[in-house]
C-alpha cells in the first residue's frame, strides 16, 4: 500500500538492498527475495520507510543483474514473481514502500526483443537497438565502453555492429524508435500496478547518443576513446523524459529517484524542477568521483577534504529554491565509505558515525546502503579470482595486456572496485557471517567476526545505534528534513560543518575529518544533542568527532553520547 501524503518520500530514509548479498534463505550461497522477507523486522527496527531494490528480473547475470533477460520475470536464483508480490506485501505491512531499478537504456542480448532484432535486417525489431556498418573493415567508430575495449560489437549473422555503452551483453535500445518508449513504459506500468512506489532509473542520462557518431580523440594513443561527451545528458533527452513522465510518472505519483551523471549543477532544474522537472530526486557522483584521475581508466589522484565538502555543498545550494538530492556515500557500485573518507582501522566506529551526521543531516533523502550502518569495511581481495564485479575483471585483463604492472592495478582495485560494496551482509560470527548456510557466491569479508548485526545489536556505543538515533532525530525534527543548508568551515581541511535553519531553529553539525583533536573557533553552538564521543570538552572536537547542536532551550533526547 502506497503512503497517502504528499512528497513522503521527502521525509523517509531509504535503504538500498543488492539482493544477491544481503541474505541467503536456502544455502545455495546467492541472497534471495525470502530473505529479505526475513529480514524486514531489521530493517523495520533500524526506522526506515523507503527499499531500493536492486535488480532481481531474469538475467544471465552479465553484470549482476543489470543486463535483463525478462522484466517481468523474477530470476531463478532470487525466487518468484510470488515471492516478489509478498516481499511487496509484507514490507508495505511494516510501513515500507519498494523501489525497483529500472533498467531502461539496454537489455541483455538473450532478451527477445534483442533476439528478434538479430535475426536479421529486415527484422519488425531491428531498429529497437543501434546497429551499424563498419568503416573500412572496422568498428562504424572508435567509442570505448564503460568496462573497457570497443562499444560495438561485430554481429556475424547480419553484418554489422551494434551499440553497448555497457558490456557487449548490454546491448543499447534505441530511445529514437517510439515503440520502444511505449514499451518501456507499460513495463513500468506494469510494476507500479504489482505495488512497488516507484523507479531507481539506472544510467538514465545514456538514453540519447549523438546521431552523428563521431570519432573521438583517443587517449595515450589506444585504440579507443571514452565517450561521455557523446552519450551522457545530450540533447534531447529532456523530451524522452518528459514524455516518460506524463505519461507513466506523473499519473501514477510514482517516487523516482535518477542516476544522472553527466549534468551539472547548472542543467538540474531540467531534471528536479518541483514543477517542470522530471523526477523527484537524483543522485549525483562529484563526491565519489573525487580521487578518479581520469582518463585513461585505472588511476587515482588524491583529494583534499575541502574538494570532497564543495562537492557536495554545490547540490544542496545549487537545489534549495526548487529540487530535491538523494544523499549517499555508498551503494553497490561503490566502495565502503568508512574506508575511503574516514578511517577502517583504529577509529574505525568514530568514523563511521561522524560520516553517516555528515552526510544523513543535510537537505534531501539519505539513503543508506546494506552494511554501511554497521560500519562494514572494504573487502581484502587477495587475488584477482577473487573478484567477480565485470568492469574490474575487464579492467585489469585490458591493463595487465597493456604492459602495466600486476600489483599497481590490484591496489586501484582495492580502493575502487565495486565487489568491495558487494561483499556479503554481515549478520552474526557465524561461518560465512549469517548470510548463507552453503558457499557464498563471493568473498565474505574475513571481519564478520567482530563487525555484525548481531553484536552491534547489544552494543549501545554501536554504528547501528547511532545510525539508529540519527534516523530517529531526523524524523522527529522537520528543521532537519526542510532546513535551509549553510556551509560553514567552507575553507577548513579539518572541519566539515553545516546549519540547518527552519523556523525559530537552527541546527549546527560540526564534524572533524582527522585522526587529531581540531579547535573549533567561537559560533553560537546552542544545546548538545547528539554526539559520538565521550567527554569532549567545549571548543575542541576529538579525532573523527561529531558534534550536533540545536539553538533552543528544548533538549530533544537529553545529552547523547553514543
Amino acid at each position: 500500500m502506497k503512503k497517502n501524503r504528499s512528497n513522503w518520500w521527502k521525509e523517509s530514509i531509504a535503504y538500498q538492498i543488492y539482493p544477491r548479498s544481503f541474505q541467503d534463505s536456502n544455502g545455495d550461497g546467492v541472497g534471495d527475495l525470502r530473505g529479505i522477507i526475513k529480514r524486514l523486522p531489521y530493517l523495520q527496527y533500524l526506522g526506515i520507510d523507503l527499499i531500493w531494490l536492486c535488480p532481481v528480473y531474469d538475467s544471465p547475470n552479465d553484470d549482476n543483474g543489470y543486463d535483463i533477460r525478462d522484466y517481468s520475470t523474477i530470476l531463478e536464483e532470487f525466487g518468484t514473481l510470488e515471492d516478489m508480490i509478498e516481499l511487496i506485501k509484507e514490507a508495505g505491512n511494516c510501513g515500507i514502500q519498494i523501489i525497483m531499478d529500472l533498467v531502461a537504456n539496454h537489455t541483455s542480448d538473450e532478451h527477445a526483443w534483442f533476439l528478434e532484432s538479430r535475426s536479421n535486417k529486415d527484422s519488425e525489431k531491428r531498429d529497437w537497438y543501434i546497429w551499424k556498418s563498419g568503416k573500412e573493415g572496422k568498428e562504424p567508430n572508435n567509442w570505448e565502453s564503460i568496462f573497457g575495449g570497443s562499444a560495438w560489437e561485430y554481429d556475424e549473422n547480419s553484418g554489422e555492429y551494434y551499440l553497448h555503452v555497457f558490456s557487449k551483453k548490454q546491448p543499447d535500445l534505441n530511445w529514437e524508435n517510439p515503440n520502444v518508449r511505449e514499451a518501456m513504459y507499460s513495463l513500468m506500468e506494469w510494476w507500479l500496478d504489482k505495488g512497488i512506489a516507484g523507479f531507481r532509473l539506472d544510467a538514465i542520462t545514456f538514453l540519447k547518443k549523438d546521431q552523428r557518431y563521431p570519432q573521438l580523440k583517443p587517449i595515450k594513443n589506444r585504440p579507443y576513446a571514452p565517450a561521455g561527451d557523446v552519450w551522457l545528458n545530450q540533447p534531447g533527452i529532456i523530451d524522452f523524459l518528459q514524455e516518460m513522465k506524463h505519461k507513466v510518472l506523473k499519473p501514477r505519483e510514482a517516487v523516482t529517484v535518477a542516476e544522472a551523471p553527466g549534468v551539472p549543477v547548472s542543467q538540474i532544474e531540467n531534471y528536479l524542477h518541483n514543477d517542470k522537472g522530471v523526477f523527484n530526486m537524483i543522485f549525483q557522483f562529484d563526491h565519489v568521483d573525487l580521487d578518479i584521475k581520469g582518463l585513461p581508466k585505472g588511476e587515482l589522484k588524491k583529494w583534499e577534504l575541502v574538494e570532497f565538502k564543495e562537492s557536495l555543498a554545490k547540490w544542496q545550494s545549487g537545489t534549495e529554491t526548487f529540487g530535491w538530492m538523494a544523499l549517499f556515500l555508498e551503494s553497490h557500485d561503490q566502495v565502503r565509505s568508512v574506508s575511503k573518507y574516514g578511517n577502517d582501522g583504529k577509529y574505525r566506529i568514530q568514523s563511521a558515525k561522524m560520516l553517516g551526521a555528515y552526510y544523513m543531516l543535510m537537505r534531501g533523502t539519505p539513503f543508506i546502503y546494506q552494511g554501511q550502518e554497521i560500519g562494514m569495511t572494504n573487502c581484502p581481495f587477495e587475488s584477482i579470482d577473487e573478484y567477480r564485479d565485470l568492469e574490474s575483471l575487464n579492467l585489469f585483463k585490458i591493463e595487465s595486456e597493456s604492459g602495466r604492472n600486476k600489483a599497481d592495478i590490484m591496489d586501484y582495485l582495492a580502493r575502487r572496485s565495486r565487489d568491495n560494496g558487494r561483499t556479503p551482509m554481515q549478520w552474526s560470527a557465524e561461518p560465512m557471517a549469517g548470510f548463507t548456510t552453503g558457499d557464498s557466491w563471493i568473498k565474505v569479508n574475513p571481519n564478520y567476526s567482530f563487525i555484525n548485526v548481531e553484536q552491534s545489536l547489544v552494543d549501545e556505543n554501536s554504528v547501528l545505534n547511532f545510525y539508529k538515533s540519527m534516523i530517529r532525530l531526523r524524523r522527529e525534527n522537520k528543521a532537519l528534513i526542510y532546513g535551509t543548508f549553510t556551509e560553514i568551515f567552507k575553507d577548513s581541511n579539518s572541519i566539515g560543518g553545516y546549519v540547518r535553519t527552519f523556523e525559530n531553529e537552527s541546527w549546527t553539525v560540526l564534524c572533524n575529518f582527522t585522526e587529531s583533536v581540531v579547535q573549533i573557533p567561537e559560533i553560537d553552538e546552542g544545546i548538545l544533542v547528539m554526539t559520538n564521543i565521550k567527554g569532549n570538552e567545549k571548543g575542541m572536537l576529538k579525532p573523527f568527532g561529531v558534534v550536533v547542536y540545536k539553538s533552543s532551550t528544548e533538549d530533544v533526547y537529553g545529552n547523547k553520547n553514543i
